[in-house]
């Protein structure tokens, strides 16, 4: 406990607690749905991992390896012309289905249920789409600036990691 969390009223810091709670876990359980569904899914659970790495050790344990992890595999995204490309082609990909999502066209006759069942969403749906390719082409270009062209990529993303806390 810090001092300033000293200073308040067991109260507050009760209220704080159940608030950042319940904001980790919202953001564990949506980064699970979107994981199978449109969305940010890793980038919701690992988020929702550090609020929760406050309040408990075990989601701190957690934490730290899948950071190193995704430094890791940041890093090794960028050391190739072809890996970027593919990055940068499947993050524009997401972009145009998110696109193609919004503007609902109407179901093609092979659909074989009901019209209403075809892109449900709408524009909810195809605005998480283009979210998570805007989060990706920014992952993709902090990938490129920080770890392109280093001598040890890997070593690079673990001190990336540890430079993070």
């Amino acid at each position: 406990m810090t001092g300033d969390e000293k200073k308040r009223p067991k109260s507050a810091r009760a209220i704080r607690r159940l608030v950042l709670e319940i904001v980790g876990w919202v953001l564990v359980v949506a980064g699970i749905a979107a994981l199978v569904l449109p969305g940010p899914g890793l980038l919701l659970m690992v988020a929702g991992l550090a609020v929760l790495s406050e309040q408990y050790e075990w989601a701190e344990r957690r934490l730290e390896p899948v950071k190193v992890m995704a430094y890791k595999a940041a890093a090794d995204g960028v050391q190739t012309w072809p890996r970027i490309i593919a990055s940068c082609t499947g993050a524009l990909v997401l972009a145009g289905i998110g696109v193609y999502w919004g503007i609902q066209p109407d179901a093609p006759g092979w659909w074989p249920i009901d019209d209403d069942w075809w892109l449900i969403g709408g524009w909810g749906t195809g605005a998480t789409l283009i979210l998570s390719a805007i989060i990706a082409l920014g992952f993709i270009v902090y990938s490129f600036r920080t770890f392109r062209g280093v001598p040890d990529p890997e070593g690079a993303a673990e001190r990336a990691a540890r430079e993070e806390d």
